[in-house]
């Protein structure tokens, strides 16, 4: 990409950014101010794959051909799932409805990404949840035409590329659809919001305070994909607020339990907190970190000399996080009623 080509300098964004939402503000409908880039006006020509390369943030797309039909919106809820029923109960089934509670006139719909998840909770409870492609395929036929996508992922990674997957393959077919972000995107590059930094002092509210040899574990997923960096940055801001005694690791990615051992040893710390940083306290929490098997993390540490205990409790159950996910369901709303 050619440098004029570029998107906005800082400044320059800024005072577009401002424009924008103050005409939309006039229009009777705020976008924003963080929902996502736009190109640099003076790029006349864009081509498709620059349009494709901008598309950051909140995407959005209306179809011309079906913008006289009339509006009926949605908002479909999007997440991996879990097989653990109480966990569920108090993670995606309390923030479904806290987005619910914000929208009491839309009809909110909650669908899993997890196939696997979905065959053994009807196997093991005979309860029925849908894909995001069953459940908009359905939209379409009660005659649904505008749909705002929201997710309950962590970080924008695998699992996050389904979700603007569905997007891409299902927008052409509503006059109007909105993909919102995960609890994690924007972390104060090019003037944009520290979503990581919010998320951190979110979840600073479940720590209890810690002497000098304690240290906070905290367990992570993992993802193939390059968000993985994510971590790097998180544990950044968590170096900022807690003074070097919290610890980021993954099951499935980088760092990972052996990474952080030598940190713990060479600061002296005796006793650690393992919490999952995960949506749900599911599969990975109680076996993985918790269980009692050789292989378990919290066996290991033991192994080492570590007094361990654990915190069984899913991000989703922090009303300060749930809190941001009804943010990011917001966000991804108002872009779908934007008229800008």
């Amino acid at each position: 990409m050619m440098k004029g080509d570029r998107l906005m300098t800082t400044k320059r964004w800024k005072k577009i950014l401002l424009a924008s939402v103050a005409t939309t503000m006039l229009m009777g409908t705020a976008v924003p101010a963080f929902a996502s880039y736009r190109l640099n006006p003076e790029v006349k020509d864009a081509t498709p794959a620059l349009q494709r390369a901008a598309e950051i943030g909140v995407r959005e797309y209306s179809n011309p051909k079906l913008q006289n039909l009339p509006n009926k919106d949605a908002i479909v809820v999007m997440s991996f799932g879990t097989t653990y029923k109480n966990t569920r109960a108090k993670t995606i089934e309390a923030t479904v409805e806290a987005i619910k509670k914000d929208h009491p006139h839309t009809k909110v719909v909650l669908a899993f990404t997890s196939h696997i998840i979905i065959d053994r909770i009807k196997a093991n409870e005979g309860k029925v949840f849908y894909t995001p492609e069953e459940v908009l395929q359905q939209l379409r036929k009660e005659g649904y035409t505008r749909v705002a996508l929201t997710s309950l992922d962590i970080i924008p990674g695998m699992e996050y590329h389904y979700d603007t997957a569905v997007f891409d393959l299902y927008k052409h077919q509503f006059k109007k659809m909105t993909m919102g972000l995960p609890l994690m995107y924007w972390m104060g590059q090019e003037n944009q919001r520290d979503d990581i930094m919010e998320v951190m002092r979110a979840l600073k509210s479940q720590f209890p305070p810690l002497k000098k040899n304690e240290a906070i574990l905290l367990m992570a997923h993992g993802t193939p994909s390059p968000a993985n960096a994510y971590y790097a940055v998180m544990q950044d801001r968590l170096d900022v607020l807690n003074d070097h005694n919290v610890y980021i690791y993954s099951v499935e990615g980088w760092p990972h339990l052996q990474t952080v051992i030598p940190e713990l040893q060479k600061k002296g710390i005796k006793k650690v907190i393992l919490m999952p940083l995960m949506m749900v306290a599911g599969d990975h929490a109680n076996n993985d970190m918790a269980g009692s098997e050789p292989d378990s993390h919290k066996s290991i540490l033991e192994k080492e000399g570590f007094q361990v205990s654990t915190y069984l409790h899913g991000l989703g159950e922090n009303p300060n996080i749930q809190k941001i996910f009804v943010e990011r369901a917001n966000e991804a709303w108002q872009v779908l009623e934007s008229t800008k």
